[in-house]
């Protein structure tokens, strides 16, 4: 009886081999280079924006930068009514991060890390999407680690927001996460390594218009298995280990790692890392390096890099002149394994080493569409980092704040006593509550995160702004329909999307049906005899 259950139980596994041994990684992206493809088009359609309407007005230049993202919501006056348009505007791997789009405005009005309602960490830890924003300038020194949530967006911009201390920014095993226009410095390990954003086993990221810097380890690293992210409009400095997209060679699950890097400047007073890759494919376009202390880019475990449009200033040593470095590999191994180099611009002596099919046409698809090279970089990454709050609309050139922080010190400028609240009394629609600071105008009552009436009862729910969802959405109750514009009809735990809009799995290959019985009577055998099948 025994034998027989375990006949039953390997047929069944037999029957499921063909689709284990037959499917990609998951959340992977069949076709990265169609994805590159899509970022070069979406560049040179904003450039030819840009020039249809003319460069300069009045000697002054334009609000459209030709940056595809910021011309997607910076030059609207009106910005700040409608926020979670900037969902809209992501590109790359990570462009399909919603952060908490379709959910409730929160306004963070307590700059202490105390985890109360009004705290940034409230915020985060809530299950529900949430589109979090700052009432006004606020210095938030971390005790630990803040770990966010799925579906949710960390929006600073009207507002200089800093994040310092313990951590700092956690994302574990989450989906949909977007953070813009916040300054990470000094972060040091408290629960964790002392990153400025540590990503694991996480997918669907958007991180744009950060400014980042001397943190204990990484200022954003992506590892175990982490997929389908954006890195875009940052500014990096003052550090050593800049970027970790991969932990180790031997992690396999980083096979689908995909990373865009797009628009960012690398600054003054960095070492290496930028990035330091293994085994996935990654998007190095029109960044700005304006130096570096060992190398640029790196990598081992055969990682696919391509490199466009981006301009790279070499230091004057001339033992630091290439871009690239390989580690851990034979000559004979890392020749095959795929870097490339297109439109890219090399200043001061600086050299890329390509390899593998770089040198071929696997590229040829990402290649159709000719990348922008240093002639744009100025304009693409003239707003880098995070943006001050009186120029959020218009071009500004890099005056974000803060570029150099003294290591010795927090930045000045932040006050350290409470912030002040700000906006109407508890209650009033849209305004910051007085003593909790919450923003009024809740779900309807009893919604429960607004699966009741839209309206907005004032003061229902405080802490979040605006109204509940539509009735029935439930963000994706049993029959998985969503309020029009929430999106949450098909919920997404973990990147594996469920309903309506899950992707179909690709019919099993020859091979892994072929192999499914021979897997299924090995099984068997070890699972009947052990240890005695292996003297036959």
């Amino acid at each position: 009886m025994l034998r027989n259950t375990h006949i039953v139980f390997i047929c069944l596994l037999g029957c499921l081999c063909p689709v284990i041994t037959a499917t990609d990684l998951p959340h992977q992206h069949p076709n990265p280079e169609a994805v590159v493809l899509q970022v070069q088009r979406r560049l040179n359609a904003s450039l030819a924006r840009r020039g249809l309407l003319g460069v300069h007005e009045n000697d002054q230049v334009s609000c459209l930068t030709g940056n595809p993202i910021d011309d997607c919501w910076r030059c609207d006056p009106n910005w700040e009514a409608d926020r979670q348009h900037l969902a809209e505007c992501g590109i790359g791997f990570g462009q399909h991060a919603v952060g908490g789009k379709g959910g409730q405005v929160y306004v963070v009005t307590d700059h202490s890390d105390s985890g109360n309602p009004g705290s940034l960490r409230y915020a985060v830890t809530k299950p529900e999407p949430l589109w979090i924003i700052f009432s006004s300038d606020m210095l938030i020194k971390l005790k630990r680690e803040l770990i966010v949530n799925s579906y949710k967006t960390i929006d600073g911009r009207g507002a200089n927001v800093q994040i310092t201390g313990g951590g700092c920014i956690g994302l574990k095993y989450v989906t949909n996460v977007i953070i813009h226009n916040i300054q990470l410095h000094h972060c040091v390990p408290s629960e964790s390594d002392g990153d400025g954003i540590s990503i694991m086993g996480s997918r669907y990221i958007w991180i744009d218009h950060c400014s980042l810097s001397y943190c204990k380890d990484g200022l954003i690293d992506a590892t175990l298995g982490s997929t389908a992210i954006t890195l875009s409009n940052n500014y990096f400095s003052h550090h050593d280990k800049v970027m970790l997209l991969g932990r180790s060679d031997g992690d396999e699950m980083d096979d689908g790692m995909q990373v865009t890097v797009a628009f960012n400047r690398f600054g003054e007073a960095l070492e290496q890392r930028m990035p330091r890759c293994r085994r996935g494919y990654f998007h190095v376009v029109n960044n700005d390096y304006t130096q570096w202390g060992i190398y640029a880019i790196g990598g081992s475990a055969s990682p696919t890099i391509n490199s466009q449009g981006n301009r790279y200033t070499a230091p004057p040593s001339t033992n630091a002149k290439e871009v690239t470095r390989r580690m851990d590999a034979k000559d004979e191994d890392w020749a095959r394994w795929n870097w490339r180099t297109e439109g890219d611009i090399m200043v001061n002596g600086a050299y890329f080493v390509p390899s593998g099919d770089g040198l071929g046409a696997q590229f040829a698809m990402a290649s159709s569409v000719e990348p922008k090279s240093a002639g744009f970089i100025d304009q693409l990454t003239m707003n880098a980092g995070a943006l001050p709050p009186t120029s959020v609309v218009g071009g500004i050139p890099n005056g974000q704040v803060p570029n150099s922080i003294p290591n010795s010190q927090v930045p000045n400028g932040v006050p350290n006593d409470p912030v002040p609240n700000v906006g109407g009394t508890n209650g009033d629609n849209g305004g910051a509550g007085a003593n909790s600071g919450y923003a009024g105008g809740g779900a309807a009552s009893g919604s429960n995160y607004g699966d009741g009436g839209g309206g907005a009862a004032a003061g229902a729910n405080p802490g979040y702004a605006g109204g509940g969802a539509a009735s029935g959405s439930n963000y994706g109750d049993g029959d998985g329909g969503a309020a029009s514009g929430s999106n949450y009809g098909d919920w997404n735990f973990f990147g594996m999307t469920h309903g309506s809009g899950a992707p179909r799995l690709p019919p099993p290959s020859t091979t892994s049906v072929l192999s499914a019985p021979f897997v299924t009577l090995f099984l068997y055998f070890i699972i009947n005899y052990g240890c005695c099948i292996l003297p036959l």
